[in-house]
């Protein structure tokens, strides 16, 4: 299978630019299987949409602001953005910048910090910020690191909209973006409903935004993200299944970071790397709905929520969505998709 194979047509007015007055307001789009057809319906419906004792699993991990400026000791302007805190004073990171700076070389940050290059992992460069611990410095002059498809520069509001209101583990660069339009009074009403919820932890990298250079599904090598699973969500889960309820993940992050922990027949506690990469052909255990914003096309993701419903449903089901100019990406409305072969 072919990267090409899932493409499809987007107009770029439909990439949402900012967030919706209010979290919850997005518009929502049921996938059941075929031949069962598209339901237009709001994330305020989600509660209806689900049934007592089902158990919504979210991703707990807080963006940090990664984003920082500087300059080599040469002089040429360098833009830093970190991947990944290695303990207190490392980290790795992308490095925009004319030419790529040798191991040893300093890169002095507009806020006066110092950061030594240590070496370099083909897109990735490990940093040592000499002065101060890399939460200190970003906290202190970081900037949100936006999607590139967002085109405009962050503002007050993104620090606030572009971070779940249940994030917690500080380590993202990206938010998982499904769980964006979760607010409190949504989440009053699930209770309500009967409806769990559990956590889990996986923090986005950038490489989810960078482009597949296969062309052949096999031959991609999947970008590194950290996650934990405790026996806290293993139980839960286990324990809806054992009494008929159903897994809904609140996004793609959430299906990685379950089925990496998937072991003999079931979610167990994990911590750790992982590559997973999930495409048709790969069965996915550990999830019976999947909650997800709409996805890049050609990106992994997509594949993902392929995997889950099948290419052909998907694909017909952002055919729908254009054509009823649903919002795109980070910021836009996202679905509610049922796996292919089960009833609606």
């Amino acid at each position: 299978m072919d990267k090409s194979d899932f493409h499809f047509e987007l107009p770029p007015e439909l990439i949402a630019q900012s967030p919706l007055p209010e979290r919850s307001a997005g518009r929502l789009l049921v996938v059941p299987p075929a031949p069962a057809a598209f339901e237009d319906r709001g994330v305020r419906a989600l509660p209806e949409l689900l049934a007592p004792g089902d158990l919504l699993v979210f991703n707990d991990t807080r963006v940090i602001p990664a984003r920082l400026f500087g300059r080599k000791e040469t002089g040429g302007r360098v833009e830093v953005l970190v991947e990944r805190v290695l303990g207190s004073h490392e980290a790795t990171a992308q490095l925009g910048v004319s030419k790529a700076p040798k191991p040893g070389s300093r890169l002095l940050l507009d806020d006066g910090a110092v950061v030594t290059v240590l070496g370099r992992d083909r897109a990735f460069f490990h940093l040592r910020f000499d002065d101060a611990p890399v939460h200190e410095v970003l906290e202190r002059s970081g900037r949100l690191p936006l999607p590139p498809y967002i085109a405009r520069d962050p503002d007050a509001a993104d620090r606030e909209r572009y971070q779940t209101v249940f994030a917690r583990e500080r380590g993202a660069v990206a938010a998982p973006t499904a769980g964006l339009h979760f607010d409190q009074p949504l989440l009053a009403r699930l209770r309500e409903r009967g409806i769990a919820t559990a956590t889990v932890t996986l923090h986005v990298g950038a490489g989810t935004f960078q482009p597949m250079r296969a062309e052949r599904l096999e031959d991609h090598r999947m970008h590194a993200e950290w996650l934990s699973v405790g026996a806290a969500p293993c139980e839960a889960i286990a324990r809806t299944r054992a009494a008929g309820g159903r897994v809904v993940a609140v996004g793609t992050t959430v299906v990685r970071a379950l089925e990496t922990a998937w072991c003999d027949g079931r979610v167990q506690p994990f911590a750790g790397e992982t590559r997973l990469f999930l495409f048709p052909g790969r069965p996915i255990h550990a999830v019976d709905l999947l909650l997800t914003n709409f996805h890049l096309p050609e990106s992994t993701l997509l594949m993902l929520v392929s995997a889950f419903a099948g290419r052909e449903r998907v694909l017909a089901a952002y055919r729908h969505a254009v054509e009823r100019r649903y919002r795109f990406f980070s910021y836009g409305d996202a679905m509610l998709v049922h796996p292919q072969g089960q009833a609606a």
